[in-house]
């Protein structure tokens, strides 16, 4: 089990910290995407930030900082769970499987770190 959980969570973390430079760098898709959502371009820094600090926060609990690690995945978890209500509020689903696929990886890691 302890193998699944440091697999799920160093994708996890990699994954989550590659979103916020996405997100710090204004990438293209990440514009268009927040748009869509009638998400402000200017809350990206700070949507970045929560990211980064969610990896940051599963990569000490990786490190024995276990609480930490498990408060991170709940925040993640809980951020994604609103990028997912933001996209069915604007009733965009045609990419709805990005932050879905983002929630499940955080979910898992947030599940393995609890067991």
């Amino acid at each position: 089990m302890f193998a699944a959980y440091v697999t799920v969570t160093v994708v996890a973390v990699v994954a989550d910290a590659g979103i916020a430079v996405a997100d710090l760098r204004r990438a293209p898709f990440v514009l268009a995407n927040s748009a869509e959502v009638a998400v402000p371009a200017s809350w990206l820094p700070g949507l970045a930030l929560l990211k980064a600090a969610g990896a940051a926060g599963l990569l000490a609990g990786l490190l024995g900082f276990r609480p930490l690690g498990i408060a991170a995945a709940v925040g993640l978890v809980l951020f994604f769970v609103g990028a997912l209500v933001a996209h069915v509020r604007a009733r965009v689903f045609h990419n709805i499987a990005f932050p879905a696929g983002y929630l499940a990886l955080n979910a898992a890691a947030l599940v393995l770190v609890a067991v």
